[in-house]
C-alpha cells in the first residue's frame, strides 16, 4: 500500500472548506460563550441563592452529560417543541452553551484565586462592586485564567468533530466526505490529523504570547494607585 499525495491534493479544496468551517464555528462559538461564562461565574458567587441555584443547575446539567447528547437534543428536541433550528444554528448553540460552562468554572476559579483582601480594601474605598471587579481583580485575574481558557479552546475545536454527526460541513464532516468518494484512508486520516494539529497549535501559540503578556500579579504599589485613583 502506497501514500499518495495526489489524493491529497485533489481532496485539498474540500478538507480547507471543513478546516475553515471549523475555525469559524469554533470562533463564533467561543466568543458568545466568554460572554455566557463571566454571567455565570458571577452568579455562581453571588449571595443570593436565587441567583446561585440556577447557574449551578447549568453548570451540572452541561458538565454531567455527553456533548453528543446535547447535540443532539438541540437538532432534534427543541424542532419537536416546536422551536425550529438548522444544522448550522444547532452545531453553534451546542458549542456555545458547552464552551460557556467551562469557561464560566475557569473565570469562577480564577475570581477565587485573586486575594479576598484586596477586594475587601477595594470596597473599603467606596469602591462599587462591578467597579471592584473591572478595577482589581479581572485584571489580576487574567494571568491564572488565560492557561486554562486556552485549553478549553484546544477542546472546543476537538469537540466539533462531534457535529458531523448532524450533517455541520465542518472537518470531520469534509474527512468523511474524502474517504466515502475515495477510499484512501491513510491519506485522509493523516491530511484530517495534521489540520486540526495545526488549528490548535495555532490556539496555542496565540494563547501563550497573551499569558506572557499579562502579568499575574500586579505589586502592592500599583494596586494601590489604582485603588486610590479610581472614579468612584
Amino acid at each position: 500500500m502506497t501514500f499518495s499525495f495526489s489524493i491529497i491534493a485533489e481532496a485539498w479544496p474540500t478538507f480547507m472548506a471543513g478546516l475553515l468551517t471549523t475555525a469559524v464555528f469554533c470562533s463564533v462559538s467561543s466568543v458568545l460563550g466568554l460572554g455566557l461564562a463571566v454571567p455565570i461565574a458571577l452568579a455562581q458567587l453571588s449571595r443570593s441563592f436565587a441567583w446561585r441555584l440556577p447557574a449551578k443547575v447549568i453548570v451540572e446539567i452541561v458538565r454531567d452529560t455527553p456533548f453528543l447528547v446535547q447535540v443532539f437534543v438541540i437538532y432534534f428536541v427543541l424542532p419537536a417543541a416546536g422551536l425550529p433550528v438548522s444544522s448550522t444554528a444547532a452545531g453553534i448553540l451546542a458549542l456555545t452553551i458547552h464552551g460557556a460552562v467551562y469557561f464560566s468554572e475557569s473565570i469562577r476559579g480564577a475570581i477565587l484565586s485573586v486575594p479576598k483582601g484586596q477586594v475587601d480594601a477595594a470596597r473599603a474605598t467606596g469602591m462599587s462592586y462591578p467597579l471592584t471587579l473591572r478595577r482589581v481583580v479581572f485584571p489580576q485575574m487574567m494571568g491564572y485564567v488565560l492557561p486554562s481558557i486556552g485549553n478549553q479552546l484546544v477542546g472546543l475545536i476537538k469537540d466539533s468533530a462531534v457535529l458531523s454527526i448532524i450533517s455541520v460541513p465542518e472537518l470531520s464532516m469534509a474527512f468523511n466526505t474524502v474517504l466515502g468518494t475515495t477510499f484512501a484512508a491513510p491519506e485522509s486520516f493523516v491530511t484530517v490529523a495534521v489540520l486540526y494539529w495545526l488549528l490548535t497549535s495555532a490556539v496555542t501559540l496565540v494563547m501563550s504570547r497573551l499569558e506572557r503578556m499579562t502579568p499575574t500579579h500586579r505589586s502592592t504599589q500599583e494596586l494601590t494607585s489604582l485603588i486610590a485613583g479610581t472614579d468612584r
